[in-house]
């Protein structure tokens, strides 16, 4: 046992704990197939340079479950890394005139130590830094194993251009049409691309969202609707009177069937060959589109923007009716969806029905409301739910599947459509022309094309001593990328310049954490040990851009053989936003919380106490100053209650005579242990295990201000250990001190969880509430044992009771044993 100070010195208490955690390698996570293990990972930080109180709350939440699950006796791994490119750097980079790697590496070295301060229970051996050769080398090697399997590709691509960032953005990474870092309105523009193809691995990404049973439904639902299943028919209109062979057909896809005869018209994008030939006789349609050629609107705008087209007075046939419909050339249709080319129901689909009254076309109902409440009203909006067909020959009367079922048949019979599976979800771009970021590992030779580096060339180096400035990438201007010879042929050639979306480092960071200082292969049989990760936090705004290609990658690293599981996170954590004021923190809101000085007054373990006590971890935190002052009052008293206790030694408290009071601590004791365990363990209510901990220790202290006896110790001692027990994940160094002053050599990191005690909570005494017409008027203990009668005529006789029965009659008694007395009087 210690003797400590009665008042609560946090930076004292903190620094004596951080100091033998260091000096012992507390947290130093080893292989040992003979231990169950727990991986436990919050996603990792981008150095910026300073930890946020969302940085704090999401790290906190992960540091809680792991210690927790330290003390469960698991072998627990938690490690910390950074995700070091990226924007950002270029952007500190101009205005502060120093190289990106210099500011990021100095802002890791500041942001380590920040969280070293909160506590954080990491495998400090264990980190790394995306922008460090030894990890996107691996990274590279892989993506020309993928090249050399076929699921890497380049082409020319319509993308999404950020013009304030001078990069392409993923359709993840543009929210409402504006860049998901920059703000600015994304344009639509056509360059050379690398894709990973993620659409082969659709169906398996959507069928393995069964088995994550520990994730939010939110997250499966909104990864379900990216990929985008849809069952619908691949058919064929014949172009009239076209004798270019390859013109012949337009291929068009849907998933409403059971209005196909009511086409009107179809329509292709402006890029489509059909549209080019059309264009070349006719100077207006020319003109059309070379002008929506030129317009640069994101895809995400698309369905807000003014619909235009011009008939490009070339008919399509239809498969059914052979009758003849106009084909349009319409700036709604992406030639990078399908075919390029649309079938258009105006009558059915909104989007058309504006078409078609902006333009003149006609416009035909083939649906019937299948109930009398529904109104379909073409002249005031297209109907667009599914019912009966009309208007469509031989499938009159059919219902929506009935009319899918028959369609297909005869379209099949004829030759000229099958019913087929589409996705949303398409490939993942992954060339970024910028400079802070792993270098694609490709030689582009004139006349080999595209070859990859050779294995014992990589890794492919980011010169990292550079002049960087706002005139883009240095990397198209280094003699290193430009001068090159070709692997294959040996001609000079030139590297690609483009450098990986960061989303490639983040997508398997997890699994290189298991075997970070493997310098030979890119994984090894240490990943297959500690993989899936059991708990992985972070928010819900990485439900697409982050966990689908995680889990994407993941399943190529399968199939490589470097790993032997099918998805990387067991269970998954969305923490909440950090509110102030109702509002999200924000630098440019000017709101945000710095957490520094608040560690520096109260101490890390009264930030991390406010972070979990605030709000369940799944929901938003609002920020009060109030809170963490309350906080850190809490830390004191109980402190302050422990310093005062003087330990007592007790291995069986079972055995020990009690009277009752001393049994009521200990019922209250193993309750509360029941309870947080269960808090803990499934539920993930941290918020619940303060305020139930708090509860204890009122209890406690009552307890003591009725006490005086040495009898009453060995209670106090099992009520205040459980209580420092409990509270050790979230408030640690606290912990650390108080548990040795309470007599135990050994640290309470070593410490197993508490077990409940069955006999504590079988009491001899229950207590009972005694009610009048349902209304609370008293509470009496009684022997569990006492007769129903007897029960009764306690109630009766009670006090507080009699005052309200006194002037009516007892119509009956109603008893519930152990719980309640309800008196009906009138």
């Amino acid at each position: 046992m210690s003797s400590i100070d009665s008042q609560y010195l946090p930076q004292q208490v903190e620094a004596e704990a951080q100091s033998y955690w260091q000096e012992n390698d507390s947290f130093r996570a080893v292989e040992d197939p003979s231990r169950e293990k727990f991986y436990c990972l919050a996603m990792f930080p981008y150095p910026s340079g300073h930890l946020h109180m969302g940085h704090v709350r999401n790290y906190a939440i992960g540091d809680v479950i792991a210690r927790f699950q330290r003390m469960q006796g698991k072998n627990v791994l938690q490690p910390m890394g950074w995700d070091a490119f990226g924007l950002p750097a270029e952007n500190a980079a101009m205005q502060n005139k120093v190289a990106p790697a210099k500011w990021t590496y100095s802002n890791i070295d500041y942001m380590r130590q920040q969280l070293k301060r909160l506590g954080y229970a990491y495998d400090w051996s264990r980190e790394l830094a995306t922008c460090h050769r030894d990890y996107y080398r691996w990274e590279q090697w892989f993506f020309t194993r993928l090249f050399n399997k076929g699921l890497v590709y380049k082409k020319e691509a319509e993308v999404n251009w950020d013009p304030v960032d001078q990069t392409v953005l993923a359709n993840e990474q543009v929210v409402d049409g504006r860049g998901w870092r920059s703000g600015a309105l994304v344009e639509r523009r056509s360059i050379p691309q690398w894709f990973v193809r993620i659409s082969q691995f659709s169906q398996e990404l959507l069928d393995d969202l069964s088995s994550l049973e520990g994730w939010p439904e939110k997250v499966k639902t909104m990864q379900s609707n990216w990929i985008g299943r849809s069952e619908g028919i691949e058919l064929d209109f014949e172009v009239a009177g076209e004798t270019d062979a390859a013109l012949q057909h337009l291929s068009v896809y849907t998933t409403r069937p059971d209005t196909l005869l009511g086409v009107t018209y179809v329509a292709v994008a402006p890029q489509h060959p059909l549209a080019a030939k059309a264009a070349k006789v006719n100077r207006e349609l020319a003109d059309f589109i070379n002008q929506q050629n030129n317009i640069k609107v994101a895809e995400a705008e698309l369905a807000t923007m003014e619909k235009l087209g011009m008939d490009t007075g070339v008919k399509a046939i239809h498969p059914i009716s052979q009758q003849q419909v106009p084909i349009y050339v319409a700036n709604f249709v992406l030639m990078s969806y399908g075919s390029g080319a649309v079938m258009a129901v105006p009558g059915h689909d909104q989007r058309d029905w504006e078409f078609a009254r902006k333009y003149g076309l006609d416009i035909k109902q083939v649906i019937a409301p299948s109930s009398k409440d529904s109104i379909c009203d073409l002249e005031q909006a297209a109907y667009i739910d599914k019912g009966v067909l009309i208007n469509s020959g031989e499938f009159d009367g059919l219902d929506f599947q009935q009319a899918f079922e028959a369609i297909a048949q005869y379209l099949n019979a004829q030759g000229k459509g099958e019913k087929t599976i589409n996705y949303r979800l398409r490939d993942w771009g992954v060339s970024r022309q910028r400079y802070w970021g792993a270098p694609i590992p490709m030689i582009n030779c004139t006349a080999c094309g595209a070859v990859p580096v050779p294995e014992e060339d990589l890794p492919v180096l980011l010169p990292e001593d550079v002049e960087f400035d706002d005139s883009g990438s240095p990397l198209g201007r280094m003699a290193e990328f430009v001068d090159v010879d070709c692997p294959q042929c040996k001609r000079p050639a030139q590297r690609e310049t483009d450098t990986f979306d960061t989303f490639m480092e983040s997508s398997w960071y997890y699994a290189r954490f298991t075997c970070r200082d493997q310098n030979d292969r890119m994984l090894d049989a240490r990943a297959n040990y500690w993989l899936p990760v059991d708990q992985y936090i972070g928010g819900i705004e990485h439900a697409i851009l982050h966990l689908l290609y995680a889990r994407f990658y993941h399943k190529l690293m399968r199939d490589e053989g470097l790993v032997n599981s099918d998805e990387p996170f067991t269970r998954l954590l969305t923490q909440g936003m950090v509110l102030k004021d109702g509002a999200k923190m924000s630098k440019s809101k000017g709101n945000t919380v710095d957490p520094m000085p608040l560690i520096e007054k109260y101490g890390a373990d009264t930030v991390r106490m406010f972070a979990m006590f605030a709000s369940p971890p799944d929901q938003s935190l609002d920020w009060s100053d109030s809170g963490v002052e309350g906080s850190y009052r809490f830390l004191k008293r109980v402190w302050k209650t422990v310093a005062g206790h003087d330990p007592v030694a007790c291995d069986d408290y079972a055995a020990l005579e009690l009277n009752d009071e001393q049994k009521k601590l200990r019922l209250k004791t193993h309750q509360t242990l029941e309870k947080i365990t269960d808090d803990y363990a499934r539920r993930q209510t941290f918020n619940t295990v303060i305020a139930a901990t708090m509860e204890l220790m009122n209890a406690t202290t009552r307890f003591l201000d009725d006490s005086g006896s040495d009898t009453d110790r060995p209670v106090v001692q099992e009520a205040l250990e459980t209580a420092i027990l409990v509270l050790a994940p979230i408030v640690p160094h606290f912990s650390h001190v108080l548990w040795n002053h309470l007599g135990h050599p050994d640290p309470i990191i070593d410490a197993p969880w508490p077990t409940v005690d069955q006999s504590a909570l079988k009491q001899d005494m229950a207590l009972v509430v005694l009610q009048v017409n349902g209304k609370l008027r008293d509470k009496i203990e009684v022997p569990r044992s006492i007769k129903q009668e007897d029960l009764e005529q306690l109630a009766l006789e009670n006090v507080a009771v009699k005052r309200f029965i006194s002037t009516g009659t007892v119509r009956k008694v109603i008893v519930v044993p152990e719980r309640l007395v309800n008196i009906v009087v009138n």
